[in-house]
């Protein structure tokens, strides 16, 4: 099971790591997705302000992958992306509280059998969540992403997941605050 903070956590990612471990991570978002907030937004969008100021990656079209309560998406309106569609199996009446924006209930694992495969976006984002799936996943993922956008970046709390060359994503940069791994790939071509 993958933990949110290896060292020095914070009380509520704690408490959420505490109950991934009593749930399972699935079974948790089944069960209290309606009320989920991340307890890192604050830092969450201070990576953001600064990916967007030190990359400035294209924001007119975002998917904001496993978009929970919707901590990327309002980050990114703020920064001003025009259009954003967020995606989360768990989350979507969290999401539309916060956003006033439906979130699709689309898993990891249909997003790696093709359920996008006829969009097209300037830029994936996935905060938090990625890290969560299990690895075996992640080249089929990884394809399918790189069919609907040629940018990728990726928060994570840790340094999961690290991606291989070979699954089509090239890092181009990377920086961390307060522990928060920001990631920017590009895909290879």
């Amino acid at each position: 099971m993958a933990r949110p903070f290896s060292e020095e956590e914070t009380e509520e990612s704690t408490a959420l790591r505490c109950q991934y471990e009593q749930h399972g991570v699935e079974n948790y978002y089944a069960q209290f997705g309606v009320e989920y907030r991340n307890p890192h937004e604050p830092i969450i969008a201070e990576v953001l302000r600064e990916a967007v100021s030190r990359w400035s990656p294209d924001i007119s079209s975002v998917l904001d992958l496993a978009c929970g309560s919707g901590e990327i998406s309002l980050a990114l309106r703020e920064l001003g992306a025009e259009h954003i569609d967020g995606i989360d199996p768990f989350t979507g009446e969290a999401y539309l509280a916060r956003t006033g924006k439906h979130a699709e209930a689309f898993r990891f694992e249909d997003v790696a059998a093709g359920a996008l495969s006829e969009r097209r976006y300037s830029l994936v984002a996935c905060s938090f969540a990625m890290h969560l799936l299990e690895e075996s996943w992640l080249p089929s993922l990884l394809f399918q992403l790189g069919e609907i956008s040629d940018s990728l970046l990726i928060l994570t709390p840790h340094k999961r997941p690290e991606l291989k060359a070979e699954w089509g994503w090239i890092l181009q940069d990377e920086f961390m605050i307060e522990r928060v791994r920001a990631r920017l790939y590009r895909l290879k071509k």
